[in-house]
């Protein structure tokens, strides 16, 4: 029997469709908690665990850094809108500082976003307008877009919107007594201000030729130093008080030196800011620095070595704290014990104090 053949006067075969759009080159090269598992050398559950911050006590702290390291360096990022519908969460921190002008708050900043990025949350930053004060809701309903609140104590007033909304605090340079907030981070300020105080006293300046251009806030972070001077000094010195300008410390200090008497060998300031503002009053009266007067500052700003003499200054670790604040939130959120936490702080000694010409 001979083979049958297809006649070419059969209908034709239907065209077929065009196939389903397929991944893009973008979509393929997005890299998924597989390729972070291989690039770590993990199991994907590991990844899962490591990066939905459920690792403690299942995984050990190297390779939870390890995972987080590939994840970084991958570029991999979870579907945190799946993740945020199955938990009821923004992942979403408010920061709450008084200024972006003062680096010390950009710093804090730096540090909180750092490890907030590491658990894929984000960091809204909010200064209050008027830089010390009570400031509007930053959101027409915080408590519907945030997940928890970091906030300085000189911009809590600016907390008096959203506070009554039940969310998580952690407090940063506040007094640690106070009750509310979960967890509270500060620095040790008054530790701080007693190794500058022992500093000059060390130089041969006398406790009744030290004088004080304290901040003009009334927040607990400026009563420390303001403790703590006293206290070394075993007096108070003659004080002046001034707004965190240049402007207004030159001013204040130049109230300083118009009262009666010799004027102080040795000025103590509350910020590196201020003692510029000094600096710049003293040069005006024909007073120089160090060899007339020490001046010191503290916080260790840019501005510590902008001038010249570069300033006596004691080192905040002001990113550390941004840090810790996001790690005592996250602990709290997780139901974690957060408890309080103080940094240590650095006597940095330049060229702005020296001893006194009449000891």
């Amino acid at each position: 029997m001979s083979p049958v053949h297809r006649s070419s006067a059969q209908p034709p075969r239907p065209h077929p469709r065009p196939p389903e759009r397929g991944p893009t080159v973008t979509d393929t090269a997005r890299p998924t908690s597989r390729d972070v598992a291989r690039a770590a050398g993990v199991s994907q559950a590991t990844v899962s665990l490591v990066l939905g911050d459920k690792w403690r006590g299942r995984v050990s702290e190297r390779t939870a850094d390890t995972v987080r390291t590939a994840a970084r360096d991958l570029g991999y990022r979870p579907n945190l809108a799946a993740r945020n519908l199955r938990l009821g969460r923004t992942r979403t921190a408010l920061l709450v500082v008084p200024t972006l002008t003062n680096e010390y708050f950009a710093r804090v900043y730096t540090g909180a976003a750092r490890v907030a990025d590491d658990h894929g949350f984000g960091v809204v930053l909010y200064p209050s307008p008027e830089g010390v004060g009570p400031a509007r809701d930053p959101f027409g309903s915080a408590r519907a877009a945030l997940d928890g609140v970091i906030a300085s104590s000189m911009a809590a007033d600016a907390l008096a919107a959203i506070g009554d909304g039940g969310l998580p605090l952690v407090m940063l340079d506040a007094d640690p007594a106070e009750p509310g907030p979960a967890a509270t981070v500060n620095l040790a300020i008054a530790d701080g201000m007693h190794q500058i105080t022992r500093h000059v006293l060390g130089l041969g300046h006398h406790p009744g030729g030290i004088a004080h251009l304290a901040a003009d806030i009334d927040t607990w972070t400026f009563r420390e130093r303001a403790h703590s001077l006293a206290g070394t000094l075993g007096t108070t010195p003659p004080t002046e008080r001034s707004p965190l300008t240049y402007q207004d410390a030159r001013r204040a200090t130049e109230r300083l030196l118009a009262r009666p008497g010799p004027p102080p060998t040795a000025l103590i300031c509350d910020d590196d800011v201020l003692a510029v503002g000094a600096c710049k009053a003293l040069r005006s009266h024909g007073l120089r620095v160090p060899d007339d007067v020490s001046v010191t500052g503290y916080d260790d700003s840019a501005l510590a070595t902008a001038v010249e003499p570069e300033l006596t200054t004691v080192a905040l670790p002001a990113d550390a704290v941004g840090a810790q604040g996001m790690t005592a939130l996250l602990d709290t959120l997780a139901d974690r014990p957060a408890t309080g936490t103080e940094l240590p702080v650095r006597l940095v000694v330049r060229g702005s104090t020296a001893p006194p010409r009449h000891p």
